[in-house]
């Protein structure tokens, strides 16, 4: 294959086939920089609404908007050749009726260019993902934890212990039922993400859910330490961005004010 051969992007079927093989490497994505690094080795990557946080400084994901959402999702999009591109529906964007649903899932895959969806709710939200995907429109699901339902849950609460975990366990399954191509399992008991990827023929997807799911995905500014509002359990730093940056920043700020910088050789002369 030669260097100018087209990489082709791993689609929501391929996902389905690595079921049980090896781990998929997932991570989020709202920029094309960003994404750019990402796509060397990751599998999917993910515009996801924990953008309103991260980004744009909002409380909760409730915030985010639907254009906010295609805004990110094509600038992701710009710096992807071969991961697959998922986008969250926002809240408030799907509930409604499945017919809302779609008016908005094709809008952001028309206008985005991505691949997918991924919306949270399981047994609720069957009626609508079936509704998707008999439309052509893939779809991944998200349990467990549901940051768009942080109100009625009371907080980012683990779920799914004792009595709960039969009720994320009926969540998934309703995913897998409703044609969903994968799901994520969000902050589990370990034993309940086991015993739900055991369960399922579709790939689980783990944010604090345990090492035995399908592959894993964190919010990538966590990962590097770019967001340091607070830190997940779940969450290992791989770097400490944000410290990197204000040292660099208040070496530039001292250079500035002592006239260090810029120095000759960031200046030019009368002449060429």
């Amino acid at each position: 294959m030669s260097a100018s051969t087209p990489v082709h992007s791993l689609t929501p079927l391929g996902v389905m086939a690595r079921k049980g093989g090896t781990p998929l490497v997932c991570l989020t994505a709202y920029t094309t920089p960003v994404a750019r690094l990402a796509d060397r080795d990751c599998d999917i990557v993910l515009v996801g609404d924990s953008v309103g946080m991260v980004l744009h400084g909002l409380p909760t994901t409730l915030g985010v908007t639907l254009d906010m959402m295609i805004l990110h999702g094509k600038a992701v999009m710009r710096g992807l050749e071969r991961a697959l591109c998922v986008v969250d529906l926002p809240f408030g964007s799907y509930e409604e009726s499945p017919a809302q649903a779609f008016r908005n899932a094709s809008r952001l895959l028309a206008e985005t260019g991505a691949a997918a969806v991924k919306l949270e709710g399981g047994v609720h939200m069957k009626e609508t993902i079936a509704f998707l995907v008999t439309r052509g429109i893939p779809v991944m699901g998200h349990v467990g934890l549901t940051p768009q339902a942080v109100n009625t849950l009371g907080g980012y609460k683990v779920q799914g212990r004792d009595s709960d975990a039969a009720r994320v366990l009926d969540d998934a399954r309703a995913v897998q039922e409703a044609g969903g191509f994968a799901v994520v399992l969000e902050k589990l008991p370990r034993s309940l993400g086991d015993s739900i990827t055991r369960a399922l023929t579709i790939p689980t997807i783990g944010i604090g859910a345990g090492p035995e799911c399908d592959g894993q995905i964190l919010v990538i500014d966590d990962m590097l330490g770019l967001f340091a509002a607070f830190k997940p359990k779940f969450v290992r730093r791989y770097a400490n961005l944000a410290d990197q940056a204000g040292e660099a920043i208040g070496a530039y700020a001292q250079d500035v004010r002592s006239r260090a910088f810029p120095g000759a050789e960031h200046s030019f002369g009368d002449r060429s």
